[in-house]
């Protein structure tokens, strides 16, 4: 089921791929439905926190009329930067599955762990690896096609 999940997260990530957009979609699920879906708009917004991960979070809290997604997973195709990870980590969010890390703002344990981090007092299940060549050959080509 969770592959099904990371497809449909795949699909937002075309969708800012065709606005020129760094590749990253997003989807979040509660009781094995999609509440929340979002791609990445920052170009397009002119918003540095138009990420994926946040406009799923932001769509899936108006769906159930709560900040509080503690009973939802979030499906994304690139490792949440540290801002996402974040707003994961205070949306209550208990699992996140990703398919491509992110080995420059990796914030889910590749540079730095906001998701797994006794300090910040936050405890997430992490499973890296859901159609992972697909995500990163997204990314990949991409930035291939810019240079």
């Amino acid at each position: 089921m969770y592959l099904s999940f990371m497809e449909a997260a795949i699909l937002e990530a075309k969708k800012s791929l065709k606005l020129g957009e760094v590749p990253v979609g997003a989807v979040v699920v509660k009781d094995g439905t999609i509440i929340g879906r979002g791609f990445n708009k920052k170009e397009t917004l002119n918003d540095p926190t138009a990420h994926a991960e946040i406009i799923a979070i932001k769509e899936a809290c108006k769906s159930t009329n709560n900040w509080r997604l503690d009973n939802c997973s979030i499906y994304v195709t690139m490792e949440p930067c540290p801002m996402c990870a974040g707003a994961i980590a205070e949306a209550k969010i208990k699992k996140v599955y990703i398919g491509a890390i992110s080995d420059k703002s990796g914030a889910a344990g590749t540079v730095i762990d906001v998701l797994n981090n006794s300090q910040l007092g936050n405890k997430t299940e992490v499973y890296f690896g859901i159609r992972e060549e697909d995500c990163k050959n997204l990314i990949k080509d991409f930035f291939k096609k810019l240079r």
